[in-house]
């Protein structure tokens, strides 16, 4: 099971669920958790893997060999993201915005293009108990976030639950985490910022053909507008995180709430349930 925690809207509590949610099922399943917000990942900060490893990143950038070089724009011509420039003398590459898909020296019939291997970022691997952790970083300054998710997601299997905890917004990095994700577990806030990113959120996992969930946070705040619109679309709301001052202060100090409330482990272990059965309709029990 491959579990995407998503909101089309930063600071909604992304991490808070996904962080409670894995340590819930940690303790009767096999659980690999993966920060997949790598320009900014904090999920490690709540979780504090141990025994971490790391290994960089990298995309292939093409280079020129104009002795060789014929101009006749071929490589410019394939390139969707624009990232190389043909001109009478000169070719100009533009490796901030290469994606390193390697198409540009697959088209060259002059044989003048080579690659060289430019490190964008690195992803750490550590374990927190009895969960796999995984959290990528992107270098600053980098803008292609992608890649490093793309890669970071290589480690995952089948096997095990695999929580992702994914970077706000409906972007190319959102797009990549939910890839080949079972659920999209989305949250939100009743409030009108909450509810139209909402919006886009469950339209980009509807175009995705990804079911989908929603878990309401700080609940209590704002209006009903949310559940209006999740009755009205069919989508079910799993789960609703009360605005509780006791939560907001174990979460400033870096501390999930599951340590702290039994309760709610047991509502993340039913959450859960409620998952499978969406993504199997014929599951009649799961065992927690």
């Amino acid at each position: 099971m491959q579990i995407t925690v998503s909101a089309g809207k930063g600071g909604t509590g992304k991490t808070t669920v996904a962080v409670n949610l894995a340590l819930a099922l940690s303790e009767s399943h096999s659980v690999e958790f993966l920060d997949c917000d790598v320009e900014e990942p904090d999920a490690g900060i709540f979780l504090k893997p141990e025994n971490e490893n790391s290994e960089p990143v990298t995309i292939e950038i093409p280079e020129i060999s104009e002795d060789v070089c014929t101009y006749c724009g071929d490589c410019s011509e394939a390139c969707e993201f624009n990232a190389i420039a043909t001109f009478s003398e000169n070719v100009l590459v533009y490796p901030e915005l290469c994606h390193g898909c390697g198409l540009c020296s697959r088209v060259c019939t002059a044989d003048a293009i080579s690659e060289r291997s430019k490190i964008i970022g690195e992803v750490r691997r550590g374990s927190t108990g009895s969960i796999d952790f995984y959290e990528g970083d992107l270098t600053i300054g980098e803008p292609m976030a992608t890649p490093i998710i793309r890669d970071m997601k290589k480690k995952v299997t089948e096997e095990n639950i695999s929580i992702l905890d994914s970077p706000p917004g409906t972007a190319c990095p959102v797009i990549e985490s939910l890839h080949g994700s079972d659920f999209a577990l989305l949250v939100t806030e009743p409030t009108p910022f909450g509810l139209h990113d909402l919006r886009l959120s469950v339209k980009v996992a509807r175009e995705m053909n990804i079911p989908v969930g929603v878990v309401i946070n700080r609940y209590g705040i704002g209006d009903k507008s949310v559940e209006d619109y999740c009755e009205d679309e069919g989508v079910p709301v799993l789960m609703k995180i009360p605005n509780d001052r006791k939560i907001a202060e174990l979460y400033s100090n870096g501390v999930p709430f599951v340590n702290k409330f039994d309760n709610w482990k047991g509502r993340f272990n039913q959450l859960f349930e409620e998952i499978t059965r969406i993504v199997n309709p014929r599951a009649k029990s799961v065992e927690v």
